[in-house]
């Protein structure tokens, strides 16, 4: 094969390249991900801002990973090897989604997780992030946002669900101005529809026990 000091588009592609790459990714968004997953547990919501900086320090990682990933086929065939890292980009969206969301309770935009993973918005500027890709990722907060307000009542924090629900009521409205085309993007967003009931269920067990006005009374987050 030619020199590796030659363009990528000048050499023999190596899917191997490409798949050891975004396992090192995957690897990355495992130590992300169990980092956040503290937030469910114990005195977790206690100590929010600092497993969100440090989540944040491990996207650097994620920014140098992916910016030597980028090295491995030209640009222009960024949806020929897509498969490979499609999941691993999804689950990174969804982390960082989960990261913004924690920090101030809002929902990331496209161009902002973009940013945090140092790769592209636009297509035609390279190395991007899919619009599928991000839309996925955000389907995924969705469902561990229902799962937060169940281990928030557990945990004594009785407005932080009726926040989440009006949070996630907001995005299934902006999910059905889309027209889904794609198979299995249609059917993780069915999945939404579950964890609405879910979230809902958790704000009307909060209603029958009188907690929902100790919360909206302390932190006035009405649903």
């Amino acid at each position: 094969s030619l020199p590796p000091s030659l363009p990528a588009a000048q050499r023999a592609l190596s899917p191997q390249e490409i798949r050891r790459e975004v396992q090192a990714l995957e690897q990355t968004a495992r130590e992300i991900l169990t980092l956040l997953q503290g937030v469910h547990q114990g005195a977790g919501f206690q100590a929010i801002p600092k497993k969100c900086q440090k989540a944040r320090e491990h996207f650097g990682t994620v920014r140098t990973q992916l910016a030597s990933l980028k090295t491995k086929f030209p640009a222009d065939q960024y949806y020929r090897f897509h498969e490979h890292w499609r999941f691993v980009l999804q689950r990174l969206v969804f982390l960082a989604a989960f990261v913004v969301y924690l920090e101030t309770e809002t929902l990331v935009t496209r161009e902002a997780v973009a940013e945090i993973l140092g790769i592209e918005a636009d297509r035609e500027r390279g190395f991007h992030l899919d619009i599928e890709d991000y839309l996925s990722g955000v389907l995924t907060l969705a469902s561990e946002l229902a799962r937060l307000a169940v281990n928030s009542v557990t945990a004594g924090d009785y407005s932080r669900p009726l926040r989440i629900s009006t949070f996630i009521n907001e995005l299934d409205s902006g999910f059905r101005l889309l027209n889904l085309k794609n198979d299995s993007l249609r059917k993780r967003y069915d999945g939404l529809k579950y964890d609405v009931k879910k979230i809902e269920e958790v704000v009307y067990d909060l209603s029958i026990r009188g907690l929902n006005k100790e919360a909206t009374g302390g932190a006035g987050g009405e649903k």
